[in-house]
């Protein structure tokens, strides 16, 4: 049993360094333009001061995941949980903030919005905030079931991709629309969950729940943001932005 447990760490480290190195970079291959190196590029300001902390706060979310994988790849354990209860913290900030953002963007526009109606588009950041609050809520509510804890973890990075991906400045590529921008992210959760499968000989069950909640709603939404139902919604809420 020591031996096989020792096999399965090994096999989840690989998987989360990977992660920590190829999801940070996504992330910075999409916004370096936009935020990170904007200044060497020719693009518009950021609308709000509340649109730079957003940044701050997504950026730290990325940061806080490669410091948690770095700790728990060292052992250090106590440091990783105690660095948990700060990503809490974080987390209902991001959402918080998020929120706010989504729905002044719908009621006053911003430079980064894709060409789509605006009450329609809504949908697309509010659905990344429910995902998130539901992946991180599980989370931290099966914190003492590590093998899940940190799946469920790394699905909220993956949850985060599909605005990065869309930003990757490769006409070719953002022509596809939502095939390219939610079709990645997709590919990468399923390519995690499999080499997950392969290398543990088992398939962890909240992982796979967890890949396919997140998929099926990137289909769901690009079906309900075009509903009556979600368009009266979506003008009561930004009816309330200031």
């Amino acid at each position: 049993m020591a031996v096989d447990r020792t096999i399965d760490e090994r096999s989840d480290r690989r998987l989360f360094v990977a992660a920590a190195i190829v999801f940070p970079l996504i992330v910075l291959a999409g916004f370096a333009r936009t935020y990170y190196l904007k200044g060497f590029f020719n693009t518009p300001p950021l609308a709000t001061w509340m649109v730079h902390v957003h940044g701050i706060l997504m950026t730290t979310w990325i940061v806080l995941f490669i410091t948690q994988v770095a700790l728990i790849s060292s052992r250090r354990i106590r440091t990783h949980q105690r660095l948990g209860f700060t990503a809490i913290g974080i987390a209902v900030l991001i959402i918080v903030v998020g929120f706010l953002i989504a729905v002044r963007a719908a009621k006053f526009g911003s430079a980064s919005a894709p060409p789509v109606p605006r009450l329609k588009f809504l949908l697309v950041p509010l659905t990344d905030l429910f995902n998130f609050a539901i992946l991180f809520t599980a989370a931290i509510c099966l914190r003492k079931r590590s093998a899940d804890h940190k799946r469920l973890m790394l699905l909220t990075i993956v949850n985060f991709l599909p605005p990065a991906v869309a930003r990757i400045p490769i006409p070719s590529l953002q022509a596809l629309g939502p095939l390219w921008f939610f079709g990645l992210p997709t590919f990468l959760a399923l390519v995690a969950l499999i080499v997950d499968w392969r290398r543990n000989s088992k398939m962890n069950k909240v992982f796979l729940f967890g890949t396919l909640f997140l998929i099926s709603t990137f289909v769901l939404r690009l079906i309900f943001m075009n509903t009556d139902s979600w368009l009266r919604f979506a003008g009561w809420l930004i009816s309330w932005a200031a």
